[in-house]
């Protein structure tokens, strides 16, 4: 009975410390991305450097031939369709279509 009930405060004791450390996180970014100049890298020559914005993941496409995710930098836009190359855009654009497929 007694392990039963030290696991539970340990496991409380635990919950509590984690909720801690993200506030404390939180509160010490929110200090530092609110501080402006006054807390940016000085470059050199008496300006502030601003601060980089976070890059966001490129866009993946679904080639239409093969099915494959390729990044959206790379894909090649034909009559509307996306490909992930020239290659399976030529060989889409050779395939027959209507009647002529049967």
């Amino acid at each position: 009975m007694r392990q039963i009930f030290l696991l539970i405060v340990l496991f409380i004791v635990g919950q509590w410390l984690v909720k801690a450390l993200r506030r404390h996180d939180a509160h010490t970014a929110q200090r530092t991305g609110a501080g402006g100049a006054r807390g940016a890298a000085n470059n050199g020559n008496g300006a502030a450097r601003q601060p980089e914005a976070p890059q966001l993941a490129e866009p993946m496409i679904r080639c239409v031939e093969c099915g494959v995710h390729a990044p959206k930098s790379d894909s090649v836009v034909v009559a509307g369709q996306v490909f992930c190359s020239a290659a399976h855009a030529q060989r889409h654009g050779t395939r027959p279509t209507g009647r002529d497929a049967r």
